[in-house]
């Protein structure tokens, strides 16, 4: 954890250049510029920055869906991980939507054991698999939710998750 708390707020047009070079350093396919703009522009989506010492070191990307939350993207800087990052963004991602019934998911590669262990203490739970998802080397993703069920214990309000 880093002493500094990250100053996190909306992801503009203008934060886009920082935003692709942390990209293209965290992922080995990274998004397109054209990706970025897009979820930008949609009104409904929830797109945020985390900034320390007036640079952006992570972002997340979050759009709805008719009821439910996708998480599409949370990067943050490789020289900048492990300090909590992540972990600020997706609380204060939880904390801006304030249904009690919100449903999120998303998609996480099987071996990123760090981020399905920080999903996991925010109540998000495996419910199947997308196979091949990952474009550079065909892995698996792991879809996890995050409902009042999960919350619970129970997948029982999550699609799908009876073939899990």
């Amino acid at each position: 954890m880093t002493d500094a708390q990250p100053d996190i707020r909306r992801l503009t047009y203008a934060d886009l250049p920082q935003v692709i070079t942390i990209e293209r350093r965290a992922f080995p396919t990274p998004w397109s510029l054209a990706m970025f703009v897009l979820e930008l522009s949609k009104p409904s989506g929830i797109c945020l920055a985390a900034r320390l010492e007036s640079q952006i070191v992570a972002y997340m990307v979050c759009s709805r869906y008719d009821t439910v939350w996708h998480v599409m993207n949370i990067a943050v800087d490789p020289d900048r991980r492990r300090q909590g990052l992540a972990t600020a963004l997706l609380e204060h991602l939880l904390a801006r939507i304030t249904d009690p019934a919100a449903r999120y998911t998303l998609e996480v590669r099987q071996s990123n054991f760090p981020a399905i262990a920080l999903y996991e203490r925010y109540g998000f739970r495996s419910a199947g698999l997308r196979p091949r998802y990952y474009q550079d080397n065909g892995e698996d993703a792991l879809i996890m939710w995050r409902t009042p069920a999960t919350l619970a214990g129970r997948l029982d309000d999550v699609p799908d998750a009876s073939r899990a």
